[in-house]
């Protein structure tokens, strides 16, 4: 006994020839159905290329449009061609044209040979199936579907809530249990023929003709009526994504083919010349025991779903930047945020350096220009110091900018007179940590020669702006680490959030600061936040400054004491 192919063939004719030249080569039939809408001259060119094959047939055509009855037609027809002319098949192997036999056919014919009457069809109920598409499960069955998915889907849609909204629910036939799974069968002499052969078939069929996807359900249904085995599963290798399209495999699979142990794989690419040429001979034999195991590479599949779905950290891909949140992580690694520190200290961003070994910028969101670390005018990945073109986008340069250097950890400083856009997303990432000394930026104002008319709008406007940014920094939705210290404070003990901050960047350093940054002058600054009181202006982000120049510095509670000059 042996084993007949079921080809149903749509593209790649040329591959569909050779491949049905392989099972007939080696004592396996082939009926070939080729969908009606594939030109004639094509078609003709297939029977051709194959005329010399004596165990080979085509059915009648029927257009094959993805999800309507004419699949199942055209697997019908093929079927009941392969039963009536070929005696010696007892399984029959439904396959499409661009599959590929993955073990030398022997293989198969001896496995379905220990097997004599065992359907092989993935066959599960609605209940128990979790990759239908479009919230269609039980509803397939109940419900009519006149229009196409892929075509007209604002009808498709629009019928379906009809229905709903009416209540409509077609009468499944008695003795019909719906199944669903995958398309791709083997299946005995005795259930095939039972099922073609149903004295009932023509309400059956009737039937069906309205579910939608019954390539998927017309045979998984009925051979429960007929089958005394049925093993719920297929002996051909097809893997879906998570939008539910094929997998297709390429040249460089070919060890992950051979690893699944499977018979058949689908869908092969047409141009994957190293398959075909491996497959099709001798150096595809494989081990005539191997269970056909498509779970041993489930783990690498599910992988590959991952990251197309949510990409590397920090790394925005076209399938998910257009979409809000999506991203698996806002950035590529843990970065440090200052805010206040390079306008209180002298040579901070020097100095953190020294104290941490990692790269610290500037200002890399000033309006004026980004400040790379030493003055840099284009950086890794070709990142420009232009702002304009950083406006463009700065989330996006952010983004790149920790993705170009991941594996070094990036400072830089940010405040009210930078570019504001960046807000949330600074907030929202969880690999930000931002260290915040609210009012700091009233120092350069108050060592400015402008006109104090001039300063006390400037002080407005910065003021406000970094009121905004800190009642995003504490909102509930804040998802970076924040430290916040007003002014006052800070300069009274420097010291103690000093060594947190480097403690917190070079963990592995575990020393305490013998040596601090040069804190600015500040006398006169008290008097300078009251002459702005005195103009109207209200500044509340400084703390309890002193209007004197009385500010007592606590001595530091780790290192040494601290003293501002």
């Amino acid at each position: 006994m042996t084993v007949g192919i079921v080809m149903l063939c749509h593209t790649a004719l040329d591959r569909a020839a050779q491949v049905a030249r392989h099972w007939v080569d080696r004592g396996c039939p082939v009926v070939i159905h080729v969908d009606k809408r594939v030109n004639r001259v094509e078609f003709e060119s297939l029977k051709a290329a194959l005329a010399d094959l004596s165990d080979v047939r085509f059915s009648g055509r029927f257009a094959c449009e993805w999800g309507t009855w004419g699949i199942v037609a055209a697997t019908q027809a093929a079927a009941t061609i392969m039963l009536a002319d070929f005696p010696g098949v007892r399984h029959v192997y439904l396959a499409s044209g661009s599959c590929l036999p993955l073990r030398p056919v022997r293989e198969l014919v001896t496995y379905l040979d220990e097997r004599p009457r065992t359907d092989f069809i993935e066959s599960v109920t609605t209940a128990d199936v979790g990759w239908t598409i479009g919230g269609l499960d039980l509803e397939r069955f109940t419900l009519r579907f006149p229009f196409s998915w892929r075509k007209q889907r604002r009808l498709f849609d629009g019928y379906v809530k009809l229905q709903r909204r009416i209540g409509f629910k077609r009468k499944i036939p008695a003795g019909i249990v719906p199944h669903l799974g995958s398309q791709w069968w083997c299946l005995t002499r005795q259930t095939l023929s039972a099922i073609l052969e149903d004295p009932e078939r023509e309400e059956i069929d009737r039937y069906f003709r309205r579910v939608w996807i019954p390539d998927e359900s017309y045979f998984q249904t009925l051979v429960r009526r007929y089958s005394a085995n049925v093993e719920s599963r297929s002996l051909t290798l097809s893997k879906f994504d998570f939008q539910g399209k094929p997998h297709i495999f390429y040249d460089d699979h070919l060890q992950l083919l051979r690893r699944s142990d499977c018979f058949v794989a689908r869908k092969i690419w047409p141009y994957a010349n190293k398959l075909y040429r491996v497959f099709m001979t001798e150096e595809g034999v494989g081990q005539a025991t191997a269970e056909p195991n498509p779970g041993k590479i489930d783990r690498l599949f599910s992988k590959a779903v991952e990251r197309r779905t949510k990409g590397r950290s920090g790394l925005y891909m076209q399938s998910r930047f257009p979409n809000e949140n999506w991203e698996n992580g806002k950035s590529a690694s843990p970065y440090s945020v200052f805010e206040g520190f390079s306008e209180l200290f002298e040579n901070f961003e020097t100095w953190l350096g020294k104290m941490t070994g990692t790269r610290v910028h500037g200002h890399l969101f000033s309006l004026d220009k980004v400040e790379f670390s030493g003055g840099e005018t284009v950086y890794n990945g070709a990142l420009s110091n232009s702002a304009a073109i950083r406006d463009y986008n700065p989330k996006s340069f952010l983004a790149n900018l920790l993705w170009n250097t991941r594996g070094e950890r990036q400072c830089f400083q940010f405040g009210p007179a930078d570019n504001q856009e960046i807000n949330w997303q600074l907030a929202t990432d969880p690999n930000a940590t931002i260290s915040v000394i609210s009012g700091a930026w009233a120092v350069p104002l108050f060592k400015s020669n402008l006109n104090f008319s001039d300063i006390r709008k400037e002080a407005a406007r910065l003021q406000k702006l970094e009121q905004e940014h800190l009642t995003i920094l504490r909102s509930p939705w804040t998802k970076a680490r924040t430290r916040i210290w007003n002014l006052a404070e800070f300069v009274e003990n420097p010291m103690e959030p000093l060594q947190t901050i480097v403690d917190e960047i070079s963990p592995r350093a575990l020393r305490r600061l013998t040596e601090a940054p040069r804190m600015t002058d500040l006398k006169g600054f008290g008097q300078f936040l009251q002459n702005l009181r005195n103009q109207g202006m209200q500044p509340v982000l400084m703390g309890d400054f002193p209007v004197g120049d009385d500010l007592q510095q606590n001595a530091a509670r780790r290192g040494r004491p601290y003293l501002v000059k």
